[in-house]
């Protein structure tokens, strides 16, 4: 499966998300809660913030996330919805690249995966954490068809894997027929009807 016209779709569905909850976050409303139980929207849009606009460019350049990241709050800096957008065209870029799809990535501790996969991951991380931060800002996420239905056949391959590292939670049921992106977060744990 080609990946990377899936990551450039994400990612420009994902910049307008953000620009939109940035527009919408106001008052309490970064306390509020997410389709992420453990993760208010604070939280939540950090760290989608850091590991699919940030953590896609580095890991395609084989370089570490510098380690005070993790701690970042992104959302409290001026124009971060704007930033996260350009730093998305830079990490698609980066996988325009075809030596980021060669070999294998390092995870640390000696520990690496193929670059496609770990490719995958970050899309199911765009995606998936996309449309969590679409609902708790009150918006209805619009990815490609194409890119639900390959994040469905991502999440469908390492479902079992995430759930043993409480990575997913425990299946949804959904409709019979029910569309792709729907069937995806339900096999994620997580719940297509959730409002906040």
């Amino acid at each position: 499966m080609n990946l990377h016209p899936h990551l450039a779709a994400a990612a420009a569905e994902s910049a307008r998300i953000a620009r939109t909850a940035e527009d919408r976050l106001t008052g309490d409303r970064l306390a509020a809660p997410t389709p992420c139980a453990e993760m208010d929207t604070r939280t939540l849009l950090n760290h989608w913030v850091l590991y699919s606009a940030y953590g896609l460019e580095k890991r395609a350049r084989r370089e570490p996330l510098p380690e005070e990241w993790p701690s970042r709050d992104f959302v409290a800096e001026p124009g971060w919805a704007d930033a996260y957008a350009v730093q998305l065209d830079r990490a698609v870029g980066a996988w325009a690249d075809p030596a980021a799809w060669e070999g294998d990535i390092e995870l640390g501790e000696g520990y690496a995966q193929p670059a496609s996969e770990i490719a995958g991951m970050l899309l199911m991380e765009l995606v998936l954490h996309g449309w969590d931060a679409a609902k708790a800002t009150g918006q209805e996420p619009a990815f490609p068809q194409d890119t639900a239905e390959a994040v469905l056949s991502l999440v469908e391959r390492y479902a079992g894997v995430y759930r043993e590292y409480d990575g997913f939670a425990v299946p949804v049921p959904v409709p019979v027929g029910a569309p792709a992106l729907e069937r995806a977060l339900a096999l994620s744990g997580r719940d297509p009807g959730w409002t906040p």
